[in-house]
């Protein structure tokens, strides 16, 4: 009887336990509850970190740890399962359209109802109201959603001509089988696990936005109430904008990026992606030059890490002189307080997106010398060391010179408080994802911006993957409190990402994360991050000017950092 036993350690109440082999993780749980103190209903769980659906069995000795919605896994894997339900609806519905889950937005999802590749359905107020009633009918039968696995060929035979961008995914990625989800007679693909059934959906809504549709989605700290709809409109017209230029080049996924790359088209798509980068970049400049009351003191430079921010200073810099002006470029990363003095969060880790991760006095002060006309030492920041050096770098501002202020809070009302706000000009700089994997797969701009802030820091900082990824919740808690609330302030947006780049940083990244142990929280990111680059081809990057955003990152740039 023994040998039909395997030991499991349940990380949520550090306890070993033997269980039949062929256990799923439903039914352990369903053993081990009374001893867990989980808040909310468990959703999947991570099998040596891992993300597992609920039905996965159990067969071999195994670190498991329950998840609900409140972490990171937890509400993708109730995402992609919304997501299943909602593209089921659709085709009960409409058996000739198709849902487009197209980018995050307001703190939910827009998305379209394709009639075909290029027409979009009209929506309409009973449009969203029948759509929603068919998602509670399919969540209140409470159906199963199986796992399912076969060749690729008779997958791509299942899904048909009616899920072109899965197809055309199938058939880049060569691999020999494909996973998908069936619920009833409705397959489906989808990059993560999902819950064992519909009625694990408990809280979602749909709404009109910008005549399509928002999907909204629970509350990652509370799940029991939905997020909160915000003003986005700013960044909605950023990504509007990207999808018209991706159109350029008949690519809206990455398997018709794979096909592009296979037929010798990653040269073109770097240089029409760097133009248009570049197109932008001067358009920006010409708003400043030619601003209704004058030209700004100070342009302002904001957005999460690894946006972009510094490069974009730079090109923006040659292109107000361009413009005839004399612009000055002040890092105010050089500005941060020694390490050791740095904020501690509620865990009593290092907080280095905190407003007073700044020298604020120094930074104010030195603000307000150089406005007098004064000569200032500037500060340089050693991230290697954590210290403030000075390397004899000075600054006077002339006359006609427009300072550039570039930094995670340059938007922060509390940074300047004395400047008048018709002496700036803000700019917002993220990297907004504008290819999916396909019509319900979408890669999140926070992954993205992690990836390269993991190459960035392993090359230039010192730090290893794992040490990137175990500072992600800090960061992320930092950009939601110092920087998302202030970016519709700005007075335009500027989107760093480059439809090419994840096929740049994969040979890159996948052997810095590959480092990353098998036996560590920070895996299951690591785990996530190299599945997404592994829908990529590869290509070289000898074609990418010295003075791409991507340089920032991977090296070559002739901008000095």
């Amino acid at each position: 009887m023994a040998a039909n036993l395997v030991t499991i350690y349940c990380k949520n109440n550090k306890q070993y336990v033997q269980i039949p082999c062929g256990t799923s993780i439903k039914e352990l749980y369903d053993q081990l509850c009374p001893t867990l103190n989980i808040r909310y209903p468990i959703i999947a769980a991570r099998v040596n970190y891992k993300v597992q659906n609920l039905n996965f069995l159990i067969y071999k000795p195994k670190d498991i740890e329950f998840i609900d919605a409140t972490s990171e896994s937890g509400s993708r894997c109730y995402v992609r399962t919304l997501s299943m339900v909602m593209a089921c609806a659709v085709r009960e519905l409409w058996p000739d359209c198709d849902l487009r889950i197209e980018h995050p937005i307001s703190k939910g999802f827009y998305c379209t109802i394709r009639e075909s590749r290029h027409t979009a359905k009209i929506i309409t107020p009973e449009i969203v109201e029948q759509l929603k009633e068919r998602m509670q009918a399919i969540i209140a039968e409470d159906r199963p959603i199986i796992t399912e696995e076969r060749q690729t060929k008779e997958v791509i035979r299942l899904f048909g001509e009616r899920k072109e961008g899965e197809v055309t995914l199938f058939e880049t990625l060569g691999n020999p089988y494909c996973r998908y989800y069936r619920m009833g007679d409705y397959i489906d693909y989808y990059t993560g696990a999902l819950m064992p059934s519909t009625g694990y959906i408990n809280l979602f809504d749909v709404e009109m936005y910008h005549d399509n549709i928002l999907l909204r989605i629970p509350n990652r700290h509370d799940p029991n109430r939905l997020e909160e709809r915000c003003v986005q409109d700013k960044r909605f017209g950023i990504f509007k904008e990207f999808r018209g230029w991706n159109k350029l080049l008949h690519i809206s996924n990455v398997g018709e990026f794979n096909q592009a790359c296979k037929n010798q088209k990653s040269f073109e798509m770097i240089k029409l992606s760097e133009a248009l980068h570049e197109k932008k970049v001067a358009q920006i400049a010409d708003q400043i030059a030619h601003r209704e009351g004058g030209i700004p003191k100070f342009v302002l430079i904001s957005g999460p890490s690894s946006s972009g921010k510094t490069t974009f200073s730079k090109r923006l810099t040659i292109q107000l002189m361009v413009n005839g002006i004399r612009p000055v470029v002040i890092s105010m990363d050089n500005y941060f307080v020694n390490r050791e003095d740095t904020p501690r969060d509620e865990n009593g880790e290092w907080d280095f997106e905190h407003l007073h991760t700044l020298d604020l006095p120094l930074f104010r002060q030195q603000l307000a010398d150089l406005s007098e006309g004064k000569t200032v030492s500037l500060p340089f920041y050693n991230f290697e060391t954590g210290k403030r050096e000075y390397r004899g770098d000075t600054l006077r501002l002339e006359q006609d010179t427009v300072v550039i202020l570039e930094g995670l809070h340059a938007l922060n009302p509390e940074l300047i408080p004395n400047i008048p706000r018709e002496t700036t000009f803000k700019i917002y700089v993220s990297s907004l994802t504008t290819v999916n994997l396909d019509n319900h797969n979408w890669i999140p701009t926070s992954d993205v911006r992690l990836i390269r802030r993991i190459v960035r820091d392993y090359r230039y900082r010192g730090y290893s993957a794992r040490e990137t990824i175990a500072r992600l919740a800090s960061v992320q808690r930092g950009e939601e409190r110092w920087i998302a609330p202030f970016q519709e302030e700005a007075d335009v947006m500027f989107n760093s990402a480059l439809l090419f780049e994840l096929a740049v940083l994969k040979r890159h990244a996948e052997p810095i994360l590959d480092e990353v142990p098998k036996y560590c929280d920070e895996y299951t990111v690591a785990h996530r991050l190299k599945k997404y680059l592994s829908y990529f081809e590869s290509i070289p990057e000898r074609e990418i000017p010295p003075t791409s955003f991507l340089r920032e990152f991977v090296g070559g740039s002739s901008f000095r950092y």
